[in-house]
């Protein structure tokens, strides 16, 4: 059984919100057991998860609009 059926099932929460909006951001739960960051490198990214670590660098990124 795969851990969203497992969640579902225990809890009665899906995976994502029946309904979702184009606007909002979701994040699905952490799943087989994901790598963390030390409590240090997770506050100063904003994350435990190295897998959520997605930082803005603006112009670095090609855009001219910093």
């Amino acid at each position: 059984m795969e851990i969203n059926e497992i969640i579902k099932e225990k809890y009665g929460i899906p995976r994502f919100p029946e309904k979702t909006s184009e606007a909002m951001a979701y994040v699905p739960f952490q799943q087989n057991d994901p790598k963390t960051y030390t409590p240090v490198q997770g506050f100063a990214s904003g994350t435990m998860y190295p897998s959520l670590n997605k930082p803005f660098y603006g112009s670095k990124c090609g855009g001219n609009l910093d």
